[in-house]
């Protein structure tokens, strides 16, 4: 039997290991190195760059999603940052799901997409609408729901360490101390009492108000009051009135990071102040028009003086303190200088959209039925808001548009949502009712 080595296909290298000779020529194609240097960086200066720390570059994608996919297959990106997955997908074709714990990698994906729709409809190529949905608060659930083969009185049982429990899980999360004693008061934090609103409602008018009456008769003047939601046209009015009985009421949303045991643990939630939009539909004959006319927010991260305070050498400190963010300066010579970097409510804004015709679409979800195991449909008594229009902030182009388009409507009573992103990727929301 003849030897490989004796037709030439065996050659020995300096150390003496065998290797086995092959011939391009004898081979379909030509070999894809795993080493893919052809895929450039992406540059800071480049079209693509949207300065998000784990961006990669659309071409990388490009050749995952076309050598393990075909049109129409479903990709999947569970940690999606800027959304280049997302991205990329869409354009070749394919349906998409992403997903991702920050804020801020929702919301810049988010515009990406809106920016590939934009081009595709230029092109006068097709393009699909997306949804963004918030999952986190159906993690409130474990905090609500109790076994329902149990006994009433184990029901109540239950019920009551599940609310002690999430009690508890906030005010560890604002880092508050846990009072009692009173009616509405839960805990207290630099020298403001603190109340937690409802696990599964908005705050409500009728909550604050009984908050109020338990203020005046404990004479007290300072309540942060803390919650998921906030019913719709709440704010500013009924921080007024309680201004005006000598209360000073803070309103902050609790983030959904507060089920995350490490945030909690690392203090790293934020429950950021309440913000308020305000809006004018414009309407002439069957469309309507909506103009942002204001938002306002009451930020506070921080405060001047003890930036001031502890700026010991030459360097500068950004401050956010009551709705203004100022850069808080110390020169060579020790003179701290302000400068004011919000000079216009505008200023506050990245994104706002209007949904025209907003509680035409219910939020539903699949329940698993406790009794039969089976899957039911659930209204979640929310709807799911529909960008109709939107303005945003891009990385070249910083402009922004107040006013919206004439949308056509059809004659009648609507309910219009406009949805604002402000700097910090928070969302705020206000409905407005109109007449057609």
């Amino acid at each position: 039997m003849q030897r490989l080595d004796e037709i030439g296909r065996i050659f020995y290298t300096e150390n003496g290991m065998p290797r086995y000779k092959q011939y391009l020529d004898e081979m379909p194609g030509v070999p894809l190195s795993t080493l893919w240097t052809d895929v450039k960086f992406i540059d800071s200066w480049g079209e693509e760059a949207l300065s998000y720390p784990t961006q990669k570059p659309e071409a990388l994608l490009e050749r995952i999603i076309k050598a393990s996919s075909n049109e129409g297959d479903l990709i999947a990106d569970f940690f999606c940052g800027s959304g280049t997955t997302a991205a990329v997908a869409e354009k070749l074709g394919r349906k998409w799901i992403c997903t991702d714990l920050g804020k801020f990698a929702i919301h810049t994906t988010r515009k990406r997409l809106i920016g590939v729709q934009r081009q595709l409809k230029k092109d006068s190529k097709d393009y699909r609408a997306f949804e963004i949905l918030n999952l986190g608060k159906y993690e409130r659930q474990h905090f609500i729901g109790v076994n329902p083969n149990l006994r009433e009185e184990q029901k109540q049982q239950q019920l009551a360490a599940k609310e002690a429990a999430f009690l508890d899980l906030i005010l560890h999360a604002y880092r508050a101390e846990k009072t009692e004693g009173t009616a509405c008061f839960h805990g207290k934090r630099a020298g403001r009492l603190v109340v937690i609103g409802p696990v599964n409602m908005p705050v409500t008018r009728l909550f604050v108000e009984e908050i109020i009456l338990e203020c005046r008769k404990h004479h007290i003047t300072r309540v942060d009051i803390l919650g998921f939601e906030f019913e719709m046209g709440l704010f500013p009015n009924v921080l007024d009135e309680a201004r005006g009985k000598g209360i000073d009421i803070a309103p902050k949303y609790i983030p959904a990071e507060v089920f995350d045991k490490r945030a909690v643990e690392k203090n790293q939630v934020v429950f950021h102040d309440v913000s308020f939009i305000e809006v004018k539909p414009h309407v002439k004959k069957n469309a309507v028009a909506v103009e942002l006319t204001d938002f306002s927010v009451f930020y506070s991260q921080d405060s001047i003086a003890h930036a001031e305070a502890t700026l010991k050498k030459k360097g500068s400190r950004i401050v956010v303190e009551k709705g203004q963010i100022v850069k808080v300066s110390r020169d060579k010579d020790s003179i701290i200088s302000r400068e004011q970097l919000t000079q216009h409510w505008t200023d506050w804004i990245d994104y706002w959209s209007v949904d025209f015709d907003f509680e035409s679409k219910r939020e539903i979800i699949r329940v698993q039925n406790s009794d039969t195991g089976e899957f039911e449909e659930q209204w979640t008594g929310d709807y799911i808001f529909e960008n109709e229009w939107q303005s945003f902030r891009t990385k070249k182009d910083r402009s922004l548009e107040l006013t919206s388009i004439a949308h056509e409507c059809v004659p009648g009573r609507r309910k219009i949502a406009v949805k604002v992103v402000d700097i910090f990727g928070n969302d705020t929301m206000t409905i407005i009712e109109v007449t057609i």
